[in-house]
């Protein structure tokens, strides 16, 4: 069972333009607030109607521009997961989950036996006759989710379900959501703008930059090879600087904002415009303390100390390099360390001002597109 979306919407100063499919399991779709997230679901749900492109799900056309096919919601076989949940409020949960099965399954007491059954599933046993306002936010996502799956849908999307929440309950419910979505045998979108939610809970994902998408790949190998910018920052890297591949060593860039060349240790793609590095990987060089040198090695940097922002387990050092462009804030890189390795690595002696060189090994440069 698949999912195919090819479409465009233009809402005046904004424009949709999402292209995906996707399989059996979960599919992340992460990005910004405003990107174009919740309206793609939308789209597919048949809330809002495209300008042009095609819908496909499991070989039949929701939409179908050039065809005129635009099936009415009620028709798609699609179950959408709102941010509020959109329980019926004067509905007991019984009665909210007999709404859900009804619509396919016209024989009462097999009806009643698949709600019965849903209800011991996702643990709502003794809360049959409690209305959607005496549930606490999880019940009630519960509720949601099982109407959902009794109107036996080819296809699940939620959106953002744990935006309403506070931490340690959206972290029970994420629990809980795994291991309901690992029995699922449909296509299932998750949007979010949380990369923590997409990389605990997906199989693979794409990201969604003002209105357009790009193609999705493993969650994994989205956030440790990101290929444009955009999927960069949204994986949470802090570094970055325009570049260029160096047209004279096969596998170097020069980092334009950062004033530097840097050695990738791979072919670099010749439409590379930006690198990337996590702050992670940018560590203090063995005898990079205040006075140490720079050697011949490559990935070598001298830098300036700007600030030092102690966290609750890591220390943060923000640097800039000498040949670094002045003014801009991506003109700086930032490191980040546990408490005890910047111990090791001298940083206590550092201070704001000195000048320290920083390593970054070649396989840690992430060579990056504009889109």
């Amino acid at each position: 069972m698949a999912l195919t979306v090819d479409i465009y919407k233009d809402f005046g100063d904004f424009q949709l333009s999402a292209q995906f499919e996707a399989k059996t399991g979960v599919l992340g779709i992460l990005g910004a607030s405003g990107c174009g997230k919740s309206v793609t679901l939308r789209c597919i749900a048949g809330v809002i109607k495209p300008d042009s492109g095609r819908i496909e799900l499991d070989g039949t056309p929701l939409f179908d521009a050039q065809e005129r096919i635009n099936l009415p919601p009620q028709k798609r076989h699609v179950g959408l997961l709102f941010q509020n949940y959109a329980l019926f409020p004067n509905m007991t949960v019984q009665k909210n989950l007999m709404a859900g099965v009804r619509s396919v399954e016209k024989d009462k007491k097999k009806a009643e036996a698949a709600v019965e059954e849903m209800i011991g599933k996702f643990y709502l046993t003794g809360l049959e006759s409690h209305r959607p306002f005496q549930l606490s936010g999880g019940q009630q996502q519960r509720v949601a989710l099982a109407r959902l799956l009794l109107a036996r849908p080819k296809l699940l999307m939620l959106d953002e379900p744990f935006s309403a929440l506070d931490g340690y309950l959206c972290w029970k419910l994420e629990l809980e959501l795994m291991d309901i979505l690992k029995g699922l045998e449909i296509p299932v979108l998750f949007v979010s703008h949380s990369r923590d939610e997409i990389y605990r809970i997906c199989d693979y994902a794409c990201v969604m930059d003002q209105g357009a998408s790009t193609p999705p790949v493993p969650v994994k190998a989205m956030f440790e090879e990101p290929k444009t910018l955009a999927a960069c920052l949204l994986s949470g890297c802090k570094n970055y600087s325009a570049a260029e591949p160096d047209r004279d060593r096969e596998g170097w860039v020069f980092a334009r904002d950062w004033g530097i060349n840097l050695d990738c240790g791979r072919p670099v793609p010749k439409d590379v415009s930006y690198v990337g590095v996590q702050s992670h990987a940018v560590r203090l060089a063995k005898g990079g303390g205040p006075q140490g040198h720079p050697n011949k090695k490559p990935n070598r940097i001298e830098c300036r100390v700007c600030r030092i922002v102690e966290d609750v387990f890591n220390i943060v050092a923000i640097v800039k390099p000498r040949e670094a462009i002045p003014g801009p804030h991506n003109a700086q890189i930032r490191l980040e360390m546990p408490k005890d390795r910047w111990r090791e690595n001298a940083g206590a002696h550092i201070r704001v001002g000195d000048m320290v060189i920083v390593q970054i090994d070649p396989q840690d440069i992430l060579a990056l597109k504009q889109k």
